[in-house]
């Protein structure tokens, strides 16, 4: 299967996945006039409320109501999908529009590992790591687009996935921790000093690696496609 065959499938799935969930919130929000732009908004707040409980360490302090942090990523991630999806039925689709999301988005990626940082999850340094893929993954195909290409569905960890991998990796995070207190009396935590000064289980030590390497994938993913395909270009042009 090639590149854009398989970009093709997997949008379609995206597609047909996400159709069956937001139709009636969507139909919601356009009945009651709701713009995309305030929608971005309000996508963005929803992530500033997040990676507030994270810097706090709510997850650990208050285990009842720890589902609140993947709740706030569940609808930032929402409301991503919404506000396009809303500009698109509405034909309220615009460049500023757009531009607005882009700027949100980013701004939601740097405070979400701010977050991180904060809360001790993660240390500067790693953290300066994980700002740079994650902004390279964005910058790529920013560049990409504004010579042509379509780079929709183009690598493993695109905003969504990379929202949702983490929201799974903090709720396990959770139950990790407070249950191994439960079972074993202790928790089970690592003192890492490459990768946090406060602790963490083993399993969230494990995952920012594994999660830091997928970034790193995705990065190679974007800058090889782009490669082909803008040699591609050059060559129809001779």
């Amino acid at each position: 299967m090639s590149d854009l065959e398989h970009r093709s499938v997997k949008r379609e799935n995206q597609k047909q996945l996400l159709n069956k969930f937001i139709d009636p919130p969507i139909n919601f929000l356009i009945k009651h006039n709701f713009t995309p732009n305030t929608l971005s908004f309000i996508g963005f707040l929803f992530s500033l409320g997040a990676s507030f409980l994270i810097a706090i360490n709510f997850i650990y302090k208050f285990f009842w109501f720890a589902w609140i942090v993947p709740f706030l990523m569940f609808w930032a991630g929402g409301f991503d999908v919404f506000d396009g999806e809303v500009a698109r039925r509405t034909g309220k689709i615009t460049k500023s529009g757009a531009f607005l999301d882009s700027n949100l988005d980013r701004a939601s990626d740097a405070i979400m590992i701010f977050g991180l940082i904060y809360g001790g999850f993660i240390n500067f340094f790693y953290g300066y790591i994980i700002m740079f893929l994650v902004l390279m993954i964005s910058y790529i195909r920013a560049k990409a687009e504004s010579e042509g290409l379509d780079m929709k569905g183009v690598g493993f960890m695109e905003r969504a996935e990379r929202l949702i991998i983490l929201m799974v990796a903090l709720v396990i995070e959770t139950w990790i921790y407070h249950f191994s207190k439960y079972i074993t009396g202790t928790h089970w935590i690592v003192l890492n000093p490459f990768i946090t000064s406060i602790p963490v289980t083993w399993f969230f030590l494990f995952f920012i690696i594994g999660y830091s390497i997928l970034l790193l994938i995705t990065i190679i993913q974007r800058l090889v496609f782009t490669f082909k395909s803008l040699n591609k270009v050059d060559a129809q042009k001779e």
